[in-house]
C-alpha cells in the first residue's frame, strides 16, 4: 500500500533526554523503509522556522543510539509561541514539500504539534524527558538512564558521607514533578524522600526518619530532594542542620543527568515510538501522540493526551514510606 506521506521532517525539542538519537534512527530507517524522504529539523521549533535542516539517509543515523544528547540539538523558540513564528514555521514546511512532522519532546513540544496540525500538516509526537511527567505515557524516553545515572552518583556520594558521618542531602531533577525522585529514592534506600506533589511535615518525614535510622545504629543519612519541593536542597539541609545537629552536605545533580550513554530501556522504547510514529503518518494518521501503556506502544489524539493527568504511582510511595520509617496515615 502506497504511503500517505513523501517526505517527513523529524526534531526534537525542550530539554534534550538520553534515547532521543534512538528515537531518530528510528524514524529515518522506518521512514525509508517506507519509502519516504526524511529531512532532520535541527534546534526544534527554532530551526524549523528558520530552515535550519538537515537530509537524514541510512548512513547518517547509523552509530548514534548509543550516544546521549540529540544529534539534531534542542532550543526553546519564544518566536514560535507567535502567530508569525507559526506562519515562518509553516512557510519552512510547504518549501520544503513536508507533509508530516515528527516532533520528541515534552508537553511544549506537543502543544506546537497541535497548532501546525491546525494548519493543515500532519504531525506525530513522541514523549522525550527524563522527568517521566507526560501525562498520556507511563514510560518517557529518558527516564530509565537519568535514574541510573542519579544512583550511580549517590552510591558514591553515600561512601564518602559514611567515611565521615555525615548527612547528605541530594537534590535531582524533575520540574515539578517527583516520579525521578521516588524511584531512585526507593533503589538507593534513602532515608527520606520529599516530592513537589506533596507538602512535607519537617517533623513526622524528615526528623522523625532520622531520629529512628540513628538509633537503629545509622550514622549516616541520604536525603533526595526533587528539584520542585518548595524549600529545596538547601533549605532542607538548613533545617536539618538547625533541628538535628547533623553535618549535612547538599548536592545538585543537576544537569549530569540528563547526559550519557542510553539504557537499553530507553533505546528500545524510543525505537518502537520511532517506528510506530511513522507507521501512524504512513496510514494516513496524524495529530497523534505516541505513548507506553504498560509493556505497549499506543497512541492518543494530541488533544487528549494534552488534557489528561498524571500522579505519583501509588505503590512506589507506599514502598517508600514503609521503607523510610514514615507512619502510615502521614
Amino acid at each position: 500500500m502506497e504511503s500517505a506521506v513523501r517526505r517527513i521532517g523529524v526534531f526534537t525539542s525542550g530539554g534534550d533526554a538520553p534515547g532521543m538519537n534512538a528515537a531518530i534512527r528510528a524514524v529515518v530507517r522506518t521512514s525509508l523503509h517506507l519509502g519516504i524522504e526524511c529531512i532532520g529539523i535541527r534546534r526544534g521549533y527554532h530551526g524549523l522556522i528558520n530552515g535550519d535542516i538537515a537530509r537524514l539517509d541510512f548512513e547518517s543515523v547509523s552509530d548514534i543510539s548509543r550516544r546521549g544528547g540529540t544529534m539534531l540539538y534542542s532550543a526553546r523558540s519564544r518566536e514560535f509561541i507567535g502567530e508569525d513564528g507559526r506562519n515562518k514555521a509553516m512557510a519552512t514546511c510547504k518549501l520544503l514539500g513536508l507533509d508530516a512532522l515528527v516532533g520528541i519532546g515534552g508537553d511544549g513540544t506537543f502543544k506546537g504539534l497541535l497548532s501546525l496540525a491546525q494548519s493543515g500538516i500532519s504531525v506525530v509526537g513522541i514523549p522525550g524527558t527524563i522527568d517521566n511527567d507526560i501525562a498520556c505515557s507511563t514510560y518517557t524516553i529518558g527516564y530509565d538512564t537519568a535514574c541510573n545515572t542519579a544512583l550511580e552518583s549517590i552510591d558514591r556520594l553515600r561512601d564518602t558521607m559514611k567515611s565521615h558521618e555525615r548527612c547528605s542531602v541530594v537534590e535531582v531533577m524533575g520540574h515539578r514533578a517527583g516520579h525521578l525522585a521516588v524511584a531512585v529514592g526507593i533503589a538507593c534506600g534513602a532515608t527520606v524522600v520529599l516530592v513537589p506533589e506533596h507538602e512535607t511535615d519537617f517533623e513526622s518525614e524528615v526528623a522523625e526518619p532520622i531520629r529512628r535510622a540513628r538509633i537503629a545504629g545509622r550514622t549516616h543519612f541520604m536525603i533526595i530532594v526533587a528539584e520542585g519541593v518548595t524549600d529545596g536542597a538547601y533549605g532542607v539541609a538548613q533545617r536539618i542542620r538547625d533541628e538535628l545537629a547533623l553535618d549535612t552536605r547538599v548536592t545538585v545533580l543537576g544537569h549530569v543527568q540528563r547526559g550519557g550513554s542510553p539504557t537499553a530501556r530507553d533505546r528500545m522504547m524510543a525505537t518502537y515510538m520511532g517506528y510506530e510514529a511513522v507507521r501512524l503518518l504512513a496510514d494516513g494518521k496524524t495529530c497523534r501522540v505516541v505513548a507506553a501503556k504498560g509493556d505497549d506502544i499506543v497512541d492518543y489524539d494530541i488533544t487528549e493526551a494534552l488534557g489528561m493527568t498524571k500522579g505519583l504511582d501509588q505503590r512506589g510511595l507506599e514502598v517508600m514510606r514503609a521503607l523510610t520509617g514514615v507512619r502510615k496515615g502521614l
